[in-house]
């Protein structure tokens, strides 16, 4: 059995980067959680791990996978899920996430999240690897939905189909990802909100924000590169709020992992985060 509890408020949160430490200990409003890439924090020590653990006494953590592939093909890294468990046996983070994706073929690791069909086999290979997190873990996965730059032919069902057959046969919850959402929706040409519709919102245990950049294709078409590098444009916090009214409030991250800005920036947009939170309790 895994704990299924996650005790990330349904507020405000950010990704956290080292120099935005004494702003964040300082003066974090309306900042209420933080979220860690896992890899950052697999050694014994050092300052990344005294911050760490300073900031885990403010603040819940939550963890957040970026090389596991539960989408490869082959077997887990078995070391790097040992080196995970230690982590999150110390830290004991309010909540634990990884990507729908995969980054390694053989013994090759890939930089990138790369993309999946969404087919029997497919489901029953991401399934079984994620009951393997969620049984060495000992806690409930949330599993995040891709930024997608191409349909796979391949494909026999639609990937809300997909997460919900992986939520139904794993128990796993959701990390739903609103830029994610509208950067898939632009580049495969379809309506994000009929995306949101049809998404497993009761298993979202968190939503994410984050930044994209512009670019074209071959054909001149518009094509949306997940970068998180910039701030949220205006159409994905329309997008944030047309979930929240149907999920209700949920934990909500801003992302903001290239070209960091300083520490006034970062909690401005989550200041916005928090506005949109809290018309959730004006009454119309």
């Amino acid at each position: 059995m895994f704990d299924e509890t996650n005790s990330l408020p349904a507020a405000p949160g950010v990704g956290y980067k080292a120099q935005h430490f004494a702003a964040i200990m300082g003066e974090p409003d309306p900042v209420q959680w933080l979220e860690i890439h896992a890899e950052n924090y697999m050694g014994d020590g050092g300052r990344p791990i005294a911050q760490l653990r300073h900031l885990a006494e403010r603040f819940p953590i939550s963890v957040h996978g970026v090389g596991l592939s539960i989408g490869g093909e082959g077997p887990l890294d078995t070391d790097h899920l040992a080196r995970l468990k230690h982590l999150c046996d110390w830290l004991n983070p309010a909540s634990f996430s990884e990507h729908l994706a995969w980054s390694t073929h053989d013994s090759h690791f890939f930089n990138d999240l790369l993309p999946l069909p969404y087919t029997d086999a497919t489901l029953s290979r991401v399934c079984d690897h994620i009951d393997q997190v969620q049984e060495v873990l000992g806690r409930r996965m949330l599993l995040e939905n891709p930024s997608s730059y191409l349909a796979f032919a391949d494909s026999t069902m639609t990937e809300t189909d997909f997460l919900h057959a992986v939520t139904r046969r794993t128990g796993c919850g959701m990390l739903l990802d609103v830029n994610n959402v509208f950067v898939s929706a632009t580049n495969l040409s379809y309506s994000p909100q009929s995306y949101i519709d049809a998404y497993p919102l009761d298993a979202v245990g968190e939503i994410h924000l984050g930044g994209h950049d512009e670019d074209h294709d071959d054909h001149g078409a518009p094509l949306l590169i997940d970068s998180h590098g910039r701030e949220v444009i205006d159409p994905v916090w329309e997008l944030l709020d047309y979930t929240l009214a149907r999920s209700g409030p949920r934990p909500t991250l801003v992302e903001w992992d290239t070209d960091v800005p300083d520490w006034p920036v970062l909690a401005a947009e989550a200041r916005r985060a928090n506005i949109a939170l809290s018309r959730l309790s004006v009454p119309a």
